[in-house]
């Protein structure tokens, strides 16, 4: 008995020397924008082996967004670029004793679920073959919308607001976190940003909400009825296509 289980011992050791250490770095960028890192919550990684399924390695990106000109302003050429030391990343170690063919998917960003986007992709791991420099990079498209007003489920009485115009707030970033600014690199004249009013499950109108200060919209209407009222917030970008959208609940009674 000691014998066989020296001899499986033996075995079990040789093919773990087979096995080579092969690093591959995961970056997710926001599409028209940065890359998504710590200030952000990071991007989910989750790397698998295609066939089988298994999870070869998994966490988040972390680091900064990166360099604002490097990424955004200096043209790109061929085999440059476009990270540094500190830019956002996912390091994986996988050890593997022959080509794999893998999955990588990504979920971003972590701490906003109504944003929230799924994205993959797939490659061969060749053993040894370390995939550094930029990495694969994942492009996440959209924007983050948080409505800040009316808050959710809210309940108002119709005396206080009849007559007066009745407030709308959302806060509008980069999936990167990016900030959103009047003639700035991520430009608000150039963006849409509307709420859709619905009440009792039927659309009321269309308010379009103007920019106040970096990230915040605003915008009003007047409220004439009780009921069940939604409200369905949109950004749009015409230029990158990049779009988002949050919504609300609430009564006025």
């Amino acid at each position: 008995m000691k014998y066989k289980l020296t001899i499986f011992l033996i075995l079990f050791m040789s093919m773990l020397s087979f096995a080579t250490e092969t690093q591959i770095i995961v970056r997710v960028k926001a599409k028209d924008a940065k890359f998504i890192g710590s200030s952000i919550g990071g991007a989910y990684v989750v790397i698998r082996n295609k066939l089988t399924n298994e999870i070869l390695a998994k966490g988040k990106t972390e680091g900064s967004t990166g360099d604002t000109d490097l990424i955004m302003k200096t043209p790109r050429e061929r085999g440059s670029n476009i990270s540094d030391q500190m830019t956002a990343k996912f390091v994986a170690i996988i050890d593997i004793d022959e080509p794999v063919f893998i999955s990588i998917e990504v979920d971003s960003p972590i701490s906003n679920k109504q944003a929230r986007i799924h994205a993959s992709t797939e490659l061969w791991l060749i053993p040894g073959k370390h995939i550094l420099g930029d990495g694969v990079i994942i492009e996440i498209s959209g924007f983050i919308v948080d409505i800040l007003e009316p808050r959710t489920h809210q309940y108002i009485p119709l005396a206080s607001i009849e007559n007066k115009s009745f407030k709308l707030k959302a806060n509008v970033v980069m999936m990167c976190g990016c900030t959103i600014n009047k003639n700035g690199i991520w430009d608000s004249e150039k963006m849409e940003v509307r709420a859709i009013i619905k009440l009792n499950d039927s659309k009321l109108e269309e308010v379009p909400l103007s920019f106040v200060s970096t990230n915040l919209f605003e915008g009003e209407f007047m409220i004439e009825k009780p009921g069940d009222y939604e409200v369905i917030i949109y950004a749009y970008d015409s230029l990158s296509g990049n779009t988002g959208v949050d919504k609300v609940n609430y009564i006025i009674y």
